[in-house]
């Protein structure tokens, strides 16, 4: 007999980044498809040094079972590293170290999510929450965006139809938009959330990959200008893309309630996010090197985001629309379709990869009404001169 399968499972498919990994097999390709940060931006060295002393000071901490919520140490750091950023009130007992901040999700879709909720996402968003939250059986309603976030008139009105379970952003250069919701529009989400008792989540993993000036506030830094919004906001935080994913230590800093819910949900999943991971990255961010690490990156990706938007704008130029992004790991563009072009994503992915050359189309990322000129573009881990080749290769195939 064939296996029977939940029925969750009716409602998510494989991943379609995952799958395109599989075509990228061929020699001299180059990838602009994958959203990983660049390893030669790993401290190795500093890592090393964390990890020693973790299994010096306190090897019974770094190896033996431990509390869900977190290891203590790290959850302090964590509380000093989110009070540089501006949210100078968050008590190490507020948060709770997830693996990866995609647990975190996992666990908001498991504790607030029934089948058949609605939860509204920006369109487009990460692929993965996508999956998570229809996996746990949410309906989800897509909210607009443009290069200053999501448009909060738009939300607003989703809001008041839909009366959601919760709202899920990606405020500061999202995955896949790059795009920077502006201040106005950051005072405008907490006092929507207050006005119509909504939760808003707030995931964010790049914050603090900008590359000029430092942009605005978290929502969780601004929430205490909005009275009541601070009980209204889940934020989800990792050290994945600044430190190393393969640490896989996120955050979540939620209400008491939900943050109990969770954590008792994070008992039946994996017990504890692995000590010895949490032990290094307390013994690194207590060494104090993440602000040079973080200048490195900042730097280097700039350049390199800098260098893809004057390729794009070379080698493409009317074929192709995009903002600049200011911070983050991508470009998202759509195609025009001008000089007779395509502007069909999918079918230049294909054409993209007979020229050795690769990217997303950005269908995936939408949970409604994909729009099928759209792709996503990441400059991480090539470095200038791969992604000049790469581009005038799109050039080639476009």
């Amino acid at each position: 007999m064939p296996l029977q399968f939940a029925d969750r499972l009716n409602n998510v498919e494989t991943s379609a980044i995952r799958e395109l990994f599989k075509l990228l097999g061929k020699p001299g390709i180059v990838s602009f498809a994958g959203g990983f940060p660049d390893p030669a931006m790993f401290d190795v060295e500093g890592i090393k040094e964390a990890s020693g002393k973790a299994l010096s000071e306190e090897p019974g901490g770094a190896l033996q079972y431990g509390a869900t919520e977190g290891y203590g140490p790290l959850r302090e750091q964590l509380s000093a590293f989110m009070a540089t950023k501006g949210a100078k009130d968050v008590a190490p007992d507020q948060l709770i170290v997830t693996t990866g901040s995609q647990q975190a999700l996992d666990l908001l879709g498991k504790t607030m999510i029934s089948p058949g909720d609605k939860v509204i996402v920006e369109g487009p968003t990460f692929l993965a929450t996508i999956q998570c939250f229809r996996l746990y059986g949410a309906e989800l309603i897509s909210a607009p965006i443009d290069a200053n976030g999501v448009k909060t008139d738009e939300l607003e009105k989703l809001i008041a139809q839909h009366k959601p379970k919760f709202v899920y952003l990606i405020p500061t250069f999202g995955n896949p938009s790059g795009a920077l919701l502006s201040l106005e529009r950051r005072k405008q989400v907490l006092a929507m959330a207050v006005k119509h008792n909504t939760l808003i989540v707030e995931d964010d993993p790049y914050g603090d990959l900008y590359f000029g000036e430092a942009p605005s506030p978290s929502l969780l830094a601004l929430s205490p200008t909005v009275p009541g919004s601070r009980e209204l906001l889940a934020h989800c935080g990792s050290l994945s893309k600044v430190l190393s994913p393969g640490l896989r230590v996120g955050w979540m800093i939620a209400p008491a309630e939900l943050l109990a819910k969770a954590t008792m949900c994070k008992q039946f999943s994996d017990a504890h996010t692995s000590t010895f991971a949490q032990a290094t990255a307390a013994q690194y961010l207590k060494a104090g090197r993440m602000p040079n690490t973080l200048k490195n990156v900042r730097k280097v990706y700039g350049e390199r985001a800098l260098a893809m938007g004057a390729a794009l704008k070379r080698e493409l130029g009317d074929a192709i629309a995009f903002t600049q992004p200011q911070g983050g790991l991508f470009f998202w563009a759509s195609l025009t379709g001008a000089n007779g072009k395509s502007k069909d994503a999918g079918d230049f992915a294909k054409k993209a990869i007979e020229q050795l050359v690769a990217f997303v189309p950005g269908a995936p990322f939408y949970a409604a009404n994909p729009d099928l000129a759209t792709l996503r573009l990441s400059f991480a881990t090539a470095d200038v001169a791969k992604i000049e080749e790469g581009v005038a290769r799109l050039g080639k195939a476009l």
